[in-house]
């Protein structure tokens, strides 16, 4: 072989040895990284939670479900469960109400029906008082099917409430527990056990929308009253229809919160706005049903403007340069009441806010008994499950540039307002 031929020769071979060398290096790069691989440590892969274990679930089975793990079964049916158990041990506390009242000038009865639930083992019943007003006869029929008849206790057309007594064996009888209404907030579970369209034992699911509402009682029963409104009431969106009035409305814990007892509609049936009557004036009302068969409550004797017109003290701390942003605005006291004999001032005179015409100028209350109040609202509540009548309060209040603390002994509340009052009369 030439020399020629043997230059040619290594010139071919030696890119064939670098490629080959080349690859060498590679392999044994990966093989070393691959030990390096196997010799640290396992990662501890993150807790799983039902959410994780669901989405991991559905990834690797998209091509051909299954069913699904029970541990995702048990933790969606979790709440199900709660208010399976909730349903079950309150349902037979909670019983239907039948009332015939009597016909009117043509003599045709008029039947209609409600719910109610077990106050205690010696056959007392709570309701709404209007779903028995100027009932002739009524009938309860139990959880079990069992059927008595029912007189009523006592009816308070202020807080809607009536109480019922049955005669029926005590093992029949299941009572409720009560749980604090001056606890709840918005938010949290509303459920209602009652007897709507005459569907009996149905149970509705919502929240707690709004506390503190006030609904007229000449609205409740659906006649003339004296114009005293119901405090504390429990908004919630658990659909209550014609039926409901009178049953539990429960927490979940299945403790009862209130009463279920008006809907606010257009068409006669629910529109995502229900109230209760809160289970502190339940608590406050029915042992005086049960002793005297009516409720006294304790009475102030004052008026002040209607907050839903942009008239709160807030509102109005701008315009009429007052001294605080919160408390009850006197502008009138009634002649003859617990305000007017312990001296305390409604307006003087009239100014015009906002196109209304408003007295002004009387005394601004901003504590009783210690506790700040920055609405009639809060007053009117604190007095009704606070106070009776003869009770001596201690109202802190604001006159012109001074502050200081008037005692007032109440007394029990009017059956009327009396006469239209004038400002600075």
């Amino acid at each position: 072989m030439s020399t020629a031929e043997r230059l040619r020769l290594r010139h071919r071979v030696r890119p064939l040895r670098q490629r080959v060398l080349s690859l060498v290096v590679l392999l044994s790069l990966v093989a070393a990284a691959r030990c390096q691989a196997f010799a640290s440590p396992v990662p501890t892969p993150a807790p799983s939670t039902p959410l994780a274990e669901l989405i991991a679930f559905q990834q690797a089975d998209a091509a051909t479900p299954s069913l699904v793990p029970q541990a995702i079964i048990d933790s969606a049916d979790a709440e199900y469960l709660l208010l399976t158990n909730i349903f079950e041990r309150v349902a037979p506390s909670v019983v239907n109400i039948d009332v015939v009242v009597a016909g009117t000038a043509t003599g045709v009865e008029d039947v209609s029906s409600g719910s109610g639930f077990v106050y205690d083992s010696a056959g007392y019943i709570i309701t709404n008082a209007h779903v028995v007003a100027d009932a002739r006869d009524i009938l309860v029929t139990y959880f079990d099917g069992r059927i008595s008849e029912a007189e009523v206790v006592g009816v308070d057309t202020y807080s809607d409430l009536a109480v019922l007594r049955v005669e029926i064996e005590a093992n029949h009888l299941r009572p409720v527990t009560f749980g604090d209404s001056r606890r709840i907030r918005v938010g949290e579970r509303a459920i209602a056990i009652g007897n709507p369209f005459g569907l009996s034992t149905s149970m509705t699911v919502g929240i707690v929308s709004g506390l503190g509402r006030q609904l007229p009682s000449a609205e409740l029963i659906g006649a003339s009253g004296p114009g005293f409104e119901n405090p504390s009431i429990i908004q919630v969106d658990t659909d209550i229809n014609p039926g409901n009035s009178g049953g539990p409305l429960l927490n979940s814990h299945g403790e009862v919160i209130g009463v279920n007892t008006a809907i606010r509609t257009e068409t006669g049936v629910f529109a995502g706005v229900g109230f209760a009557v809160p289970s502190s004036t339940v608590l406050r009302v029915i042992p005086e049903l049960i002793a005297d068969g009516k409720v006294e409550y304790a009475w102030l004797g004052i008026s002040t403007l209607p907050s839903e017109n942009g008239l709160t003290a807030a509102a109005l701390a701008e315009p009429l340069e007052l001294p605080v942003e919160a408390g009850v605005l006197v502008e009138y006291v009634t002649p003859g009441s617990p305000a007017a004999a312990a001296g305390l001032l409604g307006g003087m005179r009239v100014e015009t806010v906002r196109g209304r015409d408003i007295c002004v100028g009387g005394d601004i209350i901003i504590a009783v008994d210690g506790i700040a109040v920055e609405t009639m609202d809060a007053l009117v509540a604190y007095l009704v499950a606070e106070t009776r009548p003869a009770d001596t309060i201690r109202l802190t209040i604001i006159r012109g540039s001074q502050t200081f603390d008037i005692a007032v002994t109440l007394m029990a509340r009017p059956d009327s307002l009396g006469r239209t009052l004038e400002c600075g009369g």
